[in-house]
């Protein structure tokens, strides 16, 4: 079992946040993907994975989220 970096709940199945470098569960993750600047991070992700940039920290968590 682990915990949310994001929410403090205890999961069974977590993912990494594409604003930074969190492990979050899947109910923290909907409310991100949700987020007006979602595309815009998840695309700067891909960017640097693309350019080799294998440890880019996110673009930073909005202040809202």
């Amino acid at each position: 079992m682990a915990i949310c970096r994001r929410c403090g709940k205890q999961t069974n199945v977590t993912t990494m946040s594409y604003f930074n470098i969190d492990i979050i569960c899947m109910e923290c993750d909907e409310k991100e993907r949700a987020h007006p600047k979602f595309e815009e991070a998840q695309a700067r992700e891909e960017r640097e994975v693309k350019a080799g940039n294998f440890n880019f920290g996110g673009v930073g968590r909005p202040s809202d989220l």
